[in-house]
């Protein structure tokens, strides 16, 4: 099955192409303008994306929003994991702003919010999941992007950060990787027409 994804960024599309590996994953156009991120959730952003492009091309679309979540900053950065240091901030800049404000060990969450909106059906579906982990005080590892070097999964291989993992590892216990499969099942079940 073709699914457009709301987003103008390859990176992203090439991730969630090798995640849903039995579907056609299309890149958004540079003509359809997508609303800027600023939900109070991870769901509220992704369902403003997908919306945007699905009722704009006409077509089944996907997107997702995703972000880290540190209890002992009461969620935060929450959905304003991209630009926690500020607008422009760089992943460095981002883990560094966290490392500073968040203990070594603390309980760290990845969250994300994938969604589905095909407006020729009148169905959208919402998919949440999460990897759950703590904070490393020392950055370690070249995979992955974000907070992934600081990050050291629970359900992980012990002592590895995030971006120590191999692409396989990674996907097999991230938030997306886990939120994608839902959705696979969800569409390989045959898209049962439920409305969030």
């Amino acid at each position: 099955m073709r699914l457009l994804l709301a987003t103008h960024n390859e990176h992203k599309r090439r991730e969630l192409a090798r995640l849903l590996p039995e579907h056609e994953i299309a890149l958004l156009g540079d003509s359809v303008e997508l609303p800027p991120e600023d939900g109070e959730t991870f769901v509220e952003n992704a369902l403003g994306k997908a919306r945007a492009a699905a009722y704009a091309t006409g077509e089944p679309t996907i997107a997702d929003d995703s972000g880290i979540a540190a209890a002992d900053l009461g969620g935060a950065p929450g959905v304003r994991s991209a630009r926690y240091a500020g607008e422009h901030a760089s992943d460095a800049q981002n883990l560094a702003k966290l490392l500073e404000e968040a203990p070594a060990g603390g309980a760290l969450e990845y969250v994300c919010a994938l969604v589905y909106v095909d407006p020729r059906r009148d169905v959208e579906q919402v998919f949440q999941e999460r990897c759950t982990g703590t904070l490393d005080a020392q950055p370690r590892g070249t995979g992955g992007f974000g907070y992934d070097p600081a990050f050291l999964p629970d359900d992980g291989p012990p002592g590895l950060t995030m971006a120590e993992l191999s692409p396989a590892q990674k996907d097999a216990i991230s938030h997306r990787g886990r939120a994608a499969r839902a959705l696979a099942r969800w569409l390989g079940a045959g898209q049962p027409p439920r409305t969030n």
